[in-house]
């Protein structure tokens, strides 16, 4: 086993950035030692902008977006489009969308999609309160922006079948969405592409 060369407060940052996507052990240590090297500029705002985010941001209990206020400053944005309700999987993906600048709608994060894989079911979803939301009588049409994967697809096909009875329209994304993809990993072009090309799910 190999011995370790730093004390081990350094240890435990180093672990603790290998557990973020796209980090693993070595990325780790070199994002260690440049937050270590830049303790004044980096580390020490870095910790603080942490403690502050840790104690102030919650969980949007209208869409499931998160920020520091309830509810979130999209669900309180009075300029958008009370009629269209865009559901995402997850925040990153609302992030994304809003990124792209191609709509201007009101969110809805399910917090996750359908897998009998990973045992994820209706009832652990924010499914429920999409229904609810979506009886509103202001609301007229659902965008289904979920990932073109089969959980996302499988997903898709019972929430449509949960809304059916409303009378919605429901439209998923169309052109500019690859079969596997994920929304947090396109561009805001494809993203603007497939928005203005949705089409009836």
């Amino acid at each position: 086993m190999p011995q370790s060369v730093a004390g081990p407060e350094i240890e435990r940052l180093i672990q603790l950035l290998a557990r973020m996507p796209g980090l693993g052990p070595r990325s780790a240590r070199r994002a260690a030692l440049q937050l270590i090297k830049k303790r004044d500029t980096l580390l020490g705002p870095l910790a603080e902008a942490m403690r502050v985010a840790a104690e102030r941001i919650v969980v949007c209990s209208s869409c499931g977006n998160v920020d520091t206020s309830e509810p979130c400053t999209i669900c309180r944005d009075a300029t958008r489009d009370p009629s269209t309700i865009v559901l995402v999987e997850d925040v990153s993906d609302l992030w994304a969308l809003e990124r792209s600048g191609a709509v201007n709608a009101r969110y809805h994060v399910l917090g996750g999609v359908l897998s009998a894989l990973d045992g994820v079911r209706p009832e652990h979803l924010n499914i429920e309160r999409l229904v609810e939301r979506a009886s509103d009588p202001a609301v007229k049409e659902i965008i289904l922006a979920l990932n073109a994967t089969v959980d996302g697809q499988t997903t898709a096909h019972y929430v449509t079948d949960a809304l059916r009875h409303l009378g919605l329209t429901i439209t998923r994304l169309a052109h500019g969405v690859p079969v596997g993809g994920e929304l947090d990993y396109l561009d805001e072009g494809t993203l603007s592409a497939a928005i203005r090309s949705r089409t009836a799910f």
